[in-house]
């Protein structure tokens, strides 16, 4: 499948172990961007999401839906 949205996050996502959360910002950042299509997560718009289990990477319900069996994702 050629998507725009593909760009080498293979290499540090592919069969991670997502959580879906809330995003809850800190004095260091007040919002998130999904990994894939750039969607922006902060408290107000689009406050919940998934994320790997360190919250350093963020995925919107829509790109997770789309590549879930490509990435080998377990919720």
């Amino acid at each position: 499948m050629d998507d725009w949205r593909i760009t080498n996050q293979e290499k540090y996502l592919s069969g991670k172990r997502l959580l879906k959360k809330q995003f809850v910002p800190t004095e260091r950042n007040d919002h998130e961007h999904c990994r894939f299509c750039w969607e922006r997560f902060d408290k107000v718009n689009h406050p919940e999401a998934y994320c790997t289990e360190d919250a350093y990477y963020w995925i919107c319900e829509q790109c997770f839906q789309d590549f879930r069996e490509r990435f080998h994702w377990e919720v």
